[in-house]
């Protein structure tokens, strides 16, 4: 079974994010704004998944090289497995709590704010001769929503100076947990990090 889910890990988040706006849409047809941006980034977070890993795919190729290790097949299935359970979270949550507890709502925009910015980072930071790396289209998306998602709540002065703040520390502490379940899988501590991110810059 755990193979199984290691070998199916994609495919398995796609069926149950899948299944979860389904059941909202049958179920749940009266949703707040919030609920409606928590639902629209589910979607994209999906399509991003697959853009970025499988059509055209590649992400994880690039994070190899600065990483400096060869990634295996099946430790790229399975780093899907902690990233889905980081993508659920950053949407089920949100959508439960994210009008009671707005800094939620924060933490995903803040979570989608942060791919549309990496991934154009990235063009710089892995030197690609394209103006692209995998997963960017669906990654700008994401950013678009979480800026209208951000304009919402401060229009409607939903949030106090604390969402502000906890939001991103949320998101930033659940990252954290996702990144060191990752490096685990490849054999390095989550310490090693820094000093790979620097060397990688001292290559631009």
């Amino acid at each position: 079974m755990w193979k199984f889910m290691k070998h199916y890990a994609l495919e398995i988040y796609t069926v149950i994010a899948m299944l979860l706006i389904v059941l909202v849409a049958i179920f749940m047809p009266q949703l707040t704004v919030i609920q409606k941006f928590a639902v629209g980034l589910s979607f994209i977070y999906i399509l991003h998944e697959w853009e970025e890993r499988h059509y055209p795919g590649g992400f994880l190729d690039l994070m190899s090289g600065m990483l400096q290790r060869q990634i295996d097949d099946e430790t790229k299935r399975g780093s899907r497995l902690s990233t889905g359970v980081f993508l659920l979270v950053m949407r089920v949550v949100p959508f439960f709590f994210g009008d009671r507890l707005p800094m939620f709502a924060v933490a995903m925009a803040t979570f989608s704010l942060f791919e549309g910015f990496i991934h154009i980072a990235g063009i710089r930071i892995f030197q690609l001769k394209k103006c692209y790396t995998p997963g960017m289209v669906t990654a700008e998306t994401q950013a678009v929503i979480a800026i209208g998602l951000i304009v919402y709540l401060a229009g409607n002065h939903l949030c106090a100076w604390y969402d502000y703040v906890c939001g991103p520390l949320i998101f930033i502490s659940c990252f954290a947990c996702m990144q060191r379940s990752l490096m685990a899988m490849i054999g390095l501590h989550y310490s090693d990090m820094p000093k790979l991110i620097k060397a990688q810059l001292k290559k631009i």
